[in-house]
C-alpha cells in the first residue's frame, strides 16, 4: 500500500529482511565472496555516491550531463509526448530535471529507489521543483520483478530512464535478463533511455574508482554498515581495505573489500571465516564498446535507435526501442 510522506505517496515494495539475510549469506558462502552492490544504497550510502559524482576524478556524472545537456531536445523528442517516465535507480534526480524541462507534458513520473529516505527527500524536492508533475515514487529493487503504480490519467507509451552506468553493474549474462524485463515493462511500442559507459584508456577508468580523498574507499565500506544495521550482521569496517582495478581481459572495474586481518564475521548463527588478504567483492562496472552493447541490447528484446557521445567518446546515452 502507499504511505504518505512529504505529500508524495511512495508504493513500498522493498525485500523483506529474510530475503536479504539469505542473498548475503549465499555470496558469503562462495569461494570468491561477494555482497550485492544494491545494498550500497542506505541514506548514507547514497550521499556518499551523490558526493563521488561530483569527484574531479569522477569523469561519468559530469560527462553524461554534458551529453544530456546538448541532446536533450533530440532525447525528449524520442520519448514523446505523454509518456509514463519511469526511472530506475532514481537517486537524487539530478539528470532527470534536464529531461523534464523538456518534457512539459510527460502523464506521470515514476522514480524507482532502494533506498527510501533518499527516495521521498527527492520526491519532495522535485514536487516543490514541478507543482504539477504527477509524481509517483516507488521503493523497490529494481533489480527483480516490482508492481508499477496505476498513474492514473492516460498515457501514450512507458518510457524507462536508466541513467549513469549502473548497466555496468551487471555481468553480461545478468544484463540481458535485467533489460528483457524492462523490455517487458516498457511493453510494445516502449523505450529505454539509457547510460552506458564506453571502454578507454584504464588510465583514465582506475582513478574514478580511487579518488584521492577516499571518498569511494568510504562507500565500499558503507555497504558493511548497512548489512550490519539491517541484519545484525558482525562486520568490521575499519577491518577491511578498499580496492579497486580495471581487468582487462573482462573490459570491467571490480571492486573489492580486502580483508586486514584473519577474521570470523557471524550472521544469522553462522560463523564466516575470512582470511587476511581475502577479498568481498562487491561491485562490478562493465565497460562497452558501442557494437557490443548493442549486440547486447538486440539479444534482449531492443533496437538501438540513438546514440549520443561526448567528444572523447568516454561515454554514451543510448535510447532504444523494443523491438
Amino acid at each position: 500500500m502507499p504511505e504518505q510522506n512529504h505529500g508524495v505517496a511512495v508504493l513500498d515494495t522493498r525485500p523483506r529482511p529474510a530475503d536479504t539475510r539469505a542473498e548475503v549469506l549465499d555470496g558469503l558462502r562462495r569461494p570468491q565472496k561477494t555482497l550485492p552492490s544494491k545494498y550500497f544504497y542506505d541514506e548514507r550510502g547514497s550521499r556518499l555516491f551523490d558526493e563521488i559524482t561530483r569527484l574531479p576524478e569522477y569523469y561519468l556524472t559530469r560527462t553524461e550531463l554534458d551529453i544530456m545537456t546538448r541532446y536533450v531536445a533530440e532525447m525528449a523528442a524520442c520519448l514523446g509526448p505523454r509518456c509514463l517516465l519511469v526511472e530506475y535507480g532514481s537517486g537524487s534526480s539530478l539528470k532527470t530535471r534536464i529531461l523534464l524541462d523538456h518534457l512539459p507534458d510527460v502523464a506521470a513520473y515514476v522514480p524507482v529507489d532502494i533506498s527510501r529516505a533518499h527516495l521521498e527527500a527527492a520526491a519532495a524536492r522535485l514536487a516543490e521543483e514541478y507543482p504539477g508533475l504527477r509524481i509517483l515514487p516507488v521503493c523497490a529493487d529494481y533489480t527483480a520483478s516490482f508492481e508499477l503504480p496505476d498513474p492514473g490519467v492516460p498515457f501514450r507509451r512507458v518510457a524507462v530512464y536508466f541513467p549513469g552506468s549502473t548497466i555496468g553493474n551487471f555481468t553480461p549474462e545478468e544484463a540481458r535478463a535485467f533489460l528483457e524485463r524492462i523490455a517487458g515493462v516498457a511493453g510494445p511500442g516502449g523505450g529505454l533511455l539509457i547510460g552506458v559507459d564506453l571502454r578507454k584508456d584504464p588510465a583514465v577508468i582506475e582513478p574514478a574508482y580511487n579518488d584521492a580523498r577516499g571518498v569511494t574507499a568510504a562507500f565500499n565500506r558503507n555497504i558493511l554498515v548497512h548489512l550490519n544495521r539491517l541484519l545484525g550482521a558482525g562486520f568490521d569496517p575499519e577491518a577491511f581495505a578498499h580496492h579497486a582495478f580495471f581487468n582487462e581481459a573482462e573490459s570491467r572495474v571490480e571492486m573489492h573489500l580486502v580483508s586486514l586481518k584473519d577474521q570470523c564475521v557471524r550472521l544469522d548463527g553462522e560463523a564466516i571465516p575470512i582470511r587476511r588478504g581475502e577479498t568481498i567483492l562487491t561491485e562490478y562496472s562493465y565497460k562497452y564498446t558501442p557494437e557490443a552493447f548493442a549486440t547486447l541490447a538486440e539479444s534482449a528484446g531492443f533496437r538501438v535507435e540513438r546514440v549520443w557521445t561526448d567528444e572523447a567518446r568516454y561515454f554514451s546515452v543510448q535510447y532504444l526501442c523494443v523491438r
